[in-house]
C-alpha cells in the first residue's frame, strides 16, 4: 500500500518590519517578495480553483509521455519456455531465431516432416468428479474464465483437447457410487433404476459448458467398478464381475453412452475397466486378461454393434509392465474386430511397452490415459519427469494422447473417497485462489501448440536433448525439447537445410513453433 502525504509550506508572521530598510530598497523588496511567493496575503496560502486561470503560478503542463511499447522481436521461430525455478512459466521469449544456411558445432535436432508417424488426438487431464465439483463451486465469472483458459483456442488458453472421465465414481469423487446402486440383496437386471447419480450436479453441467467452448473435445470414459450387485463380493471395492451379469453390464455401457449422448456429451471411447489388475482402491474391480477378453468378445462388442454404438473400445488401461494383457485380447481374432486399441499407465514398467504392442498390431491404436503427480508439488522434478516420460516418451512410442491425473484438487488434495488417493495433486489447486502446478505446464507445452489432427514427425533422437516434433493441420511445425543437464545448452534446430540456434536453460522445457 502506498501512503500519500500533503505537504504545506507555512510561513509564520514575525512582524516583518520593512521600515528598517532604507526607503530606496522598499519598492524592490516588495516586487521580489510578490514574484517569489506568488499570491500570498498576510500568512495564508491560496490556490485558484481547478481550471481557473487566476494566480501568478501557471498550471502544470499536461503529461505527454507514454509507456514504452516493446516491439516484438522479428523471428522465424517462436519460443515458449518453462524453467524449473518457475521464473519462466510458458513464457514466450523475445529472441530472434532466424533460419540461415550457416551451421555451427552445437548438437543438432533435425526435423523432417516427410517422415510421419501417428496422428495425435490430443493432450489433457482427467476431469474427475472431484475436479468438476471444485470448478462448479467457483463464482460464475471466475468459472467461465477458467474454462476458457483451459479449453479455449485464444492466445491466453492452453487448448486442452482430450479428457478422461469416470463411469460412476472414481476414487477422486466425494463418495463412491455407480449408476445403478441397489439396496443390499437386490438386483436390477433390466436397468430400470439406471441414472447418472451425483454426476448430474457437477460433472454433467461442467462438461456441457466445456463442449460449448471446445466442441471437438475427445472424451474417453472408464469405470472404477460395476454396481456392487453385479460383483462376486457385492462390494464397490475389489471383487470381480460375476459372469451371470456380463450381458447386463454390457447393456449398462450402452445405456451410459446413449444417456450421455442425449445430454449433448459424445463419448468417443471407453475402457472396460480402470486398472483391472488392482482391487485395493475405492471403488475398484479386478478383471483378468481372459475375463476382459470374454467380456469384450462375447458381450460388449456385440452389444455395441447391435445398438449401433460407434464408441471405440480400448482395452487394458493399466501399467506398462503387462503388455501381455492387451496382447492376449488382440490376438483373439473375434475380440480384435471390436477393439480400437490399448490404454496404458506408467506406475510400473517402461514406456516402450506401447511400441511393443503397436508393432505387434500396427493397425490398432495406443493411448496414454493416466499418470498422477503426488503432492506437495516438486515443480522442477515433476515437470522434467512428465516431459521426458510422457510428452516425449509416450508420443515417441506411438501414443495418440497424453492424459494426466487429474485436473483439480483443493489444498488438502480433496475431494477423494474414503481410502482413495489422499495426495493426488491436481494440475490446478483450487482454494482461496487458483494455483497452476507442474502438470498444468507439462501438458500445456504440448496442448497449446499441438491440436487434434496433428501428426508426429521425425526429429533426431538426442539423449542429451530429449525431444518430439509434430506437424499441425495448419502446417506449423512444433518441436518440444527438454534439457536434462545442469547447464544451459545451445543447440541447433535444422529444417530443410537451414538452422536456428536457441539456448535452453538447465532443467527447462521449450516449445518451438514455425511455419
Amino acid at each position: 500500500m502506498h501512503k500519500h502525504f500533503s505537504i504545506e509550506n507555512k510561513f509564520r508572521c514575525r512582524g516583518f518590519r520593512l521600515w528598517v530598510f532604507p526607503s530606496r530598497f522598499r519598492a524592490v523588496l516588495t516586487i521580489v517578495l510578490i514574484s517569489s511567493m506568488g499570491c500570498y496575503t498576510g500568512c495564508a496560502k491560496s490556490n485558484p480553483p481547478a481550471g481557473q486561470a487566476g494566480g501568478s503560478q501557471p498550471a502544470p503542463p499536461a503529461d505527454t509521455t507514454h509507456p514504452v511499447q516493446q516491439q516484438p522481436v522479428q523471428t522465424d521461430v517462436a519460443y515458449w519456455l518453462t524453467t524449473p525455478d518457475r521464473s519462466q512459466l510458458l513464457k514466450q521469449q523475445q529472441v530472434a531465431l532466424l533460419f540461415s544456411p550457416a551451421s555451427g558445432q552445437q548438437p543438432t535436432i533435425e526435423v523432417d516432416t516427410t517422415q510421419t508417424f501417428q496422428t495425435i488426438d490430443g493432450f489433457g487431464f482427467a476431469l474427475t468428479g472431484g475436479s468438476a465439483y471444485l470448478i462448479h463451486k467457483l463464482p460464475a465469472a471466475q468459472q467461465a474464465a477458467l474454462l476458457q483458459e483451459l479449453f479455449g483456442n485464444d492466445s491466453n488458453s492452453i487448448h486442452i483437447s482430450y479428457i478422461r472421465i469416470s463411469i460412476g465414481a472414481s476414487d477422486l469423487n466425494r463418495s463412491a457410487f455407480t449408476y445403478d446402486d441397489m439396496p443390499a440383496g437386490q438386483t436390477d437386471t433390466t436397468l430400470e433404476y439406471f441414472n447418472l447419480g451425483a454426476d448430474q450436479y457437477d460433472l454433467i453441467p461442467i462438461l456441457q459448458k466445456v463442449l460449448q467452448i471446445q466442441p471437438g473435445l475427445h472424451i474417453i470414459a472408464t469405470p472404477w467398478s460395476a454396481p456392487a450387485w453385479m460383483k462376486t463380493n457385492h462390494s464397490l471395492i475389489g471383487g470381480s464381475l460375476d459372469t451371470a451379469y456380463y450381458a447386463v453390464y454390457a447393456r449398462y455401457f450402452v445405456r451410459y453412452i446413449q444417456t450421455m449422448q442425449s445430454l449433448g456429451i459424445p463419448i468417443e471411447a471407453i475402457t472396460p475397466q480402470n486398472e483391472p489388475l488392482y482391487g485395493g482402491n475405492n471403488p475398484s474391480m479386478m478383471m483378468q486378461p481372459q475375463e476382459e477378453l470374454r467380456f469384450v468378445r462375447d458381450y460388449l462388442g456385440p452389444a455395441f454393434q447391435q445398438a449401433d454404438i460407434r464408441t471405440k473400445i480400448v482395452v487394458y488401461d493399466h501399467n506398462c509392465d503387462r503388455p501381455d494383457y492387451p496382447l492376449t485380447i488382440l490376438q483373439d481374432p473375434v475380440a480384435r474386430q471390436y477393439v480400437d486399441g490399448s490404454a496404458f499407465h506408467l506406475y510400473a514398467g517402461n514406456i516402450t511397452a506401447l511400441s511393443q504392442v503397436h508393432h505387434a498390431y500396427p493397425d490398432k491404436q495406443v493411448y496414454f490415459t493416466e499418470q498422477w503427480t503426488g503432492g506437495p508439488d516438486q515443480f522442477g522434478p515433476n515437470l522434467s519427469w512428465d516431459i521426458l516420460n510422457l510428452i516425449v516418451g509416450a508420443t515417441r512410442n506411438w501414443s495418440r494422447c497424453v492424459i494426466k491425473w487429474n485436473l483439480a484438487s483443493d489444498p488438502d488434495y480433496q475431494p477423494h473417497t474414503p481410502g482413495g488417493c489422499s495426495s493426488c495433486l491436481g494440475a490446478l489447486t483450487i482454494g482461496s485462489d487458483i494455483i497452476r502446478n507442474s502438470s498444468y505446464y507439462s501438458i500445456a507445452h504440448a496442448s497449446k501448440f499441438v491440436p487434434s489432427g496433428s501428426v508426429r514427425v521425425y526429429s533426431t533422437d538426442l539423449p542429451a536433448l530429449p525431444n518430439v516434433a509434430f506437424l499441425t493441420p495448419n502446417g506449423s511445425k512444433v518441436l518440444i525439447v527438454y534439457n536434462p543437464s545442469s547447464a544451459d545448452q545451445t543447440f541447433q534446430i535444422s529444417f530443410r537445410g537451414k538452422q536456428v540456434s536457441p539456448v535452453l536453460p538447465a532443467g527447462a522445457v521449450g516449445t518451438f513453433v514455425w511455419k
